[in-house]
């Protein structure tokens, strides 16, 4: 399965339900370009290629909101017409492969959450206890 996504160019995702999905992020390690029904980890991982994300580098694939046959077909579309502008082809692709899926940063996250929700409950009992 895996050597089947790798060796395409596009990689058809419309669920209607994701609550992770982990094929969009295989296709996107083996520069395969997804198209992506927005919800869940589908919306979490797949960057829609429209000017802005293209502009600052994070567009990775193609994505659409309203679930319906005739949106997905828009977005088809708009991946195929993107095949052949291949300088954007390219970009889609290694935006793609490029992004770290590692827990290294989701981790430093959870850390930083972490310590300001420490330093706010430090600061509130300091507070309480100065008062009393």
């Amino acid at each position: 399965a895996h050597q089947i996504e790798a060796g395409l160019d596009l990689f058809l995702m419309p669920s209607q339900f994701e609550p992770c999905g982990l094929n969009q992020m295989y296709s996107l390690l083996y520069g395969t370009v997804p198209i992506v029904h927005e919800v869940g980890g589908l919306a979490d991982s797949v960057v829609d290629a429209h000017a802005e994300n293209l502009e600052n580098g994070t567009a990775n694939g193609f994505s659409f909101w309203h679930f319906d046959a005739t949106v997905l077909y828009r977005q088809m579309r708009r991946a195929i017409d993107a095949y052949y502008d291949k300088p954007l082809w390219n970009q889609l692709i290694q935006n793609g492969m490029t992004k770290d899926w590692s827990w290294k940063q989701s981790a430093q996250n959870y850390l930083s959450v972490y310590q300001r929700a420490s330093s706010y409950r430090n600061k509130s009992s300091q507070s309480v206890s100065a008062t009393s």
